[in-house]
């Protein structure tokens, strides 16, 4: 792609460009949410040259991410060298599956992965300083996820509560996100040890909410709120703030349904501008990575309805985004994942610092 726009490979970011003041408009008839678009040209490359980039984690200041066809962990240095942490044996990449979510938790660095026959969970000892990490022994958390070539979910996160949440794809299998005793189509909290919690919605199971179809994306505010992005199908694609047991309509409805016994996203927007995936907040705000839609969304933690347009176009498709140690934002880029048009360089790391 061309016309995008590429930043130099220097690891220090400039500003990003000061934001307009103007008020965005309210939502239409459509359901669409209100946005508006800002320039944010003013960003820098951190890395280069990554094979399929997709989810970044912060061991202290360090930075990790996994590569989903690769199956490796890579370490970024303060120079944007790349340092092969390791690489996870059992990875079977196909179609959208692979190595897929990566979190942190004291020296243990924990992997949602597609192997032969399903996806799992699995937990590694970090050994090592900054600059030679290396992974250690492996303790399965969690095997039997349903995989596809499509549909896997992957995105993993320790909430407030200590607990691993995972989110979990339908992997085709439509009729399981509706079906409570099956893990297809969920969001699933767990001890890090992979055992369902006392106070998980149904007592022994690790089923925290249903009737999702590709749920990639959660983060939790401040005041305890979590949040979800999810890939519908033709329709919308979808936010949501995330209940307890809450049924959220996959297959029955997709988008902002008005029925009862569903819980409605908070925002929707078209596939062709959207399929969103990783997500992050940090000064009041929840940025949101888009693939198909090649953009940042910026939405307000005290109006979820609305959002703000970052990059569009500029970096191509975006999967995941994260809150560096520093403030500023880190975006994983995701040309070379199959479905994107690779620029030289991809893919890439590109860091955004924000003004509060």
């Amino acid at each position: 792609m061309e016309s995008r726009i590429r930043a130099l490979p220097v690891v220090l970011a400039v500003a990003l460009a000061p934001l307009c003041g103007c008020a965005p408009s309210p939502s239409g008839d459509s359901g669409e949410p209100a946005t508006r678009t800002e320039s944010a040209e003013r960003s820098s490359t951190v890395t280069d040259e990554l094979d399929a980039p997709w989810s970044i984690a912060f061991h202290g200041t360090t930075p990790l991410v996994s590569e989903r066809d690769s199956a490796r962990i890579l370490e970024i240095g303060a120079d944007g060298t790349q340092f092969e942490v390791g690489v996870i044996d059992g990875v079977e990449p196909s179609g959208e599956g692979g190595l897929l979510g990566i979190a942190v938790r004291d020296r243990h660095l924990f992997a949602y992965y597609t192997a032969a026959h399903d996806n799992r969970i699995e937990r590694f000892d970090l050994g090592g300083q900054p600059g030679n990490f290396s992974l250690g022994g492996r303790t399965p958390i969690l095997a039997g996820l349903p995989a596809a070539a499509n549909h896997n979910g992957g995105r993993i996160a320790f909430g407030p509560d200590g607990m691993l949440y995972a989110t979990v794809g339908d992997a085709g299998e439509r009729r399981t996100a509706q079906d409570r005793a099956a893990l297809g189509g969920k969001i699933l909290r767990m001890t890090p040890d992979g055992q369902a919690p006392a106070d998980n919605p149904t007592p022994g199971s690790l089923v925290y909410s249903y009737g999702h179809r590709n749920p990639q994306g959660i983060t939790w505010t401040a005041d305890g709120r979590m949040l979800a992005s999810e890939f519908g199908q033709n329709t919308w694609d979808e936010l949501n703030l995330i209940e307890p047991g809450g049924n959220y309509g996959w297959p029955e409805v997709e988008g902002i349904a008005g029925r009862a016994g569903f819980v409605d996203p908070v925002q929707q927007w078209k596939p062709s501008e959207a399929s969103p995936s990783g997500m992050t907040n940090v000064g009041g705000f929840v940025y949101l990575a888009n693939l198909r839609g090649e953009r940042l969304r910026r939405i307000p933690l005290d109006e979820l309805t609305r959002s703000t347009e970052l990059l569009v176009g500029e970096y191509g498709r975006l999967r995941d985004v994260a809150v560096a140690p520093d403030g500023s934002l880190w975006l994983l880029t995701n040309n070379t994942d199959g479905r994107g048009d690779p620029a030289a360089g991809d893919d890439r790391i590109v860091r955004l610092e924000l003004e509060h």
